[in-house]
């Protein structure tokens, strides 16, 4: 094989990266129910609400058999089982909120999880590639993919709130598909020099990064932030940098040593990090680290196609080397789009975590109205911070200020700079 950057190579393809130009990083029709020796498994995946409503899921686990993981073979197989496993998993640990978690997950659940996860290349805790990508079913499998015809396979405590959370992130995937098609043609044209196929493509990714915003402001439709912070949160929140759980979690039957693993992050999307690494976005050091743990909660091909995009020829350079116009203001397009996408998702983290945070603090400095019962249960470790363990508004401000740092200095500016 050539030498990465020379023109002799094949071009670059999304083929190898398990990324489908229909379904982009989305499961596709991901399989409903696993062979029936696993029904125990499902049996119990499927009423994880009202289990840990009625108080029972841990009991219920702690009976499950200890079922061997050789009879699942396929790829969509080990999805389901590890969403199923993973489901659980976040009920058990938080059934009884942050004040009575447990230190233990039994073998029961432990030893299969850790099989499967070490199978699929994840880590054994509930992920993005778990309870989205994985997650859904058309109720009419002949009509449209929207939230009218989109259900879960398996739910946590919170109602149609949960529902709403991860279907509108689907779809918020589903809006990124156009886009991440397009990555290959803006290298495979710079690697050749062709101008107006990188500029072609810069507008279908901007047009694409356009559509996941408008699908992001569903979550205002679909989520009600009470539920969200107060009922939701906790399920998706993991074991490292979370002082609910300062030890971690013991993997019974899998070591003796408790281990640290984050909860639920939209950083475990792989769509921004390959943006980022297409339009040149330079993280600052703190940011950079989280983000860059974060990949280890995606899918193995998911995190090595982010590689390959870092290691392509430089797109920037190749705007700054062109001077054509249009390629200058196709390329600011873009930054500019991402760099909106990213403030709308500090609004939606302002109204679904920082308003009811202060609320919660307000209500344990006062009396409880009946209106505050539900919010006041939030967990206090959480106020301040994003499920992955992130102190999340000064993360995403970060991240958000390093997306401007892209946009491209104008030429008067870089004279000034020279001189």
């Amino acid at each position: 094989m050539a030498s990465p950057g020379t023109d002799s190579r094949a071009p670059f393809s999304l083929d190898s990266y398990y990324v489908s130009e229909d379904f982009g990083f989305i499961l596709p029709d991901p399989l409903e129910d696993l062979p029936s020796y696993y029904q125990p498994w499902m049996d119990i995946a499927l009423r994880i609400p009202e289990l840990v409503h009625s108080h029972e899921l841990r009991s219920c686990v702690n009976k499950m058999p200890v079922l061997s993981t050789h009879f699942l073979h396929k790829h969509r197989e080990l999805r389901l089982a590890h969403l199923a496993l993973s489901m659980m998993t976040m009920g058990y640990v938080w059934q009884e909120g942050e004040n009575n978690t447990t230190e233990k997950l039994p073998t029961s659940l432990a030893v299969p999880f850790w099989e499967v996860s070490q199978r699929l290349g994840l880590p054994p805790i509930m992920t993005h590639a778990d309870a989205v990508l994985a997650n859904w079913k058309k109720k009419d499998p002949e009509g449209p993919f929207d939230m009218e015809n989109l259900e879960l396979l398996v739910s946590l405590p919170g109602g149609e709130s949960v529902k709403g959370f991860f279907l509108v992130t689907l779809l918020v995937e589903r809006a990124a598909i156009p886009a991440i098609r397009s990555i290959p043609s803006v290298i495979n044209g710079i690697r050749c020099g062709d101008t107006d196929a990188v500029v072609r493509a810069l507008e279908d990714i901007s047009q694409s990064i356009q559509d996941m915003n408008d699908a992001l402001k569903l979550m205002q439709v679909y989520v009600d932030p009470s539920v969200f912070y107060g009922v939701m949160r906790i399920y998706l929140s993991g074991w490292k940098d979370n002082p609910c759980m300062p030890k971690g979690l013991v993997y019974e039957g899998v070591h003796v040593k408790p281990m640290e693993f984050s909860g639920g992050s939209a950083a475990q999307s792989s769509l921004l990090h390959c943006f980022d690494e297409l339009l040149g976005v330079k993280h600052e050091e703190k940011s950079r680290s989280f983000l860059n743990r974060m990949r280890d909660y995606m899918l193995p091909a998911h995190r090595q196609l982010i590689q390959a995009i870092s290691s392509q020829p430089s797109l920037r350079s190749f705007v700054q080397q062109q001077a054509n116009d249009h390629l200058n203001q196709s390329f600011e397009f873009c930054v500019s789009k991402l760099l909106a996408l990213r403030n709308y998702h500090i609004n939606v983290v302002s109204r679904f975590i920082t308003v009811p945070a202060a609320r919660a603090r307000q209500l344990r400095n006062h009396s409880q109205d009946s209106e505050g019962d539900m919010i006041i249960k939030a967990p206090k470790a959480l106020e301040d911070r994003g499920t992955g363990g992130s102190g999340i508004m000064i993360f995403l401000k970060t991240v958000r200020d390093r997306t401007k740092d892209a946009i491209l200095p104008e030429p008067s500016k870089k004279i000034k700079n020279h001189s």
